[in-house]
């Protein structure tokens, strides 16, 4: 990583965030989805996106494979490409949670080091963990992308929860058993979580 400069100075915009998440009509936050590839972060991300804007609600995905097209298109997945990339991903949602939406991400985030990081980067109560719980007997049967069956040939290598160690969060702020849930029961969780925590109104329809 190189090294950061130091002839900088931080510029205090005139508009707050406050004022923009007043202007949205709700708070801003960080909805962290981690889990095994296949384990669904992605589908339910969007689909949580999905209903928050058909409600009014500003938000935003950042998505693991989108951004690795350009923002992390030069790293790879070793272990300081992976902690690279999560903070990274972390800095951005930091940014966009001062633009006062709610920023989704969906990435497999293995570590809990780097997880942690991303989370001390906002105030307490910006940052909310969701681990999406599935066996990995059931992601590789879904193998949406057929990474599995490529790690188990040894075609990918340093593949999470083969390979590669997958650490599960000890204290998230809410589990979705993405393997026994129907899609909208999840979203219903995700949704009732930021209903309890003031962070939007009741938009339960």
């Amino acid at each position: 990583m190189t090294k950061k400069t130091t002839n900088i100075i931080w510029h205090h915009a005139n508009i707050s965030r406050a004022d923009r998440e007043g202007l949205h009509g709700h708070k801003s936050v960080i909805l962290w989805f981690t889990g095994l590839s296949g384990s669904g972060k992605s589908t339910l991300a969007h689909a949580v996106e999905d209903y928050l804007y058909k409600n009014g609600v500003s938000t935003y995905v950042l998505d693991g494979d989108n951004v690795r097209h350009g923002l992390c298109s030069d790293l790879g997945f070793s272990d300081s490409d992976r902690t690279e990339n999560i903070r990274r991903i972390g800095e951005l949602a930091k940014l966009m949670t001062e633009a006062g939406i709610i920023t989704l991400t969906a990435f497999i985030s293995p570590f809990m080091s780097d997880r942690d990081i991303a989370r001390k980067l906002v105030p307490p109560g910006d940052f909310l963990e969701i681990y999406c719980l599935c066996p990995i007997e059931t992601c590789e049967q879904r193998d949406v992308k057929g990474l599995y069956k490529k790690a188990r040939s040894g075609e990918v290598p340093l593949f999470t929860g083969i390979s590669s160690p997958y650490q599960v969060p000890d204290n998230p702020e809410l589990i979705v058993n993405t393997h026994e849930q129907s899609l909208s029961e999840s979203v219903e969780h995700v949704v009732d979580l930021l209903v309890q925590r003031e962070l939007i109104a009741n938009v339960r329809n």
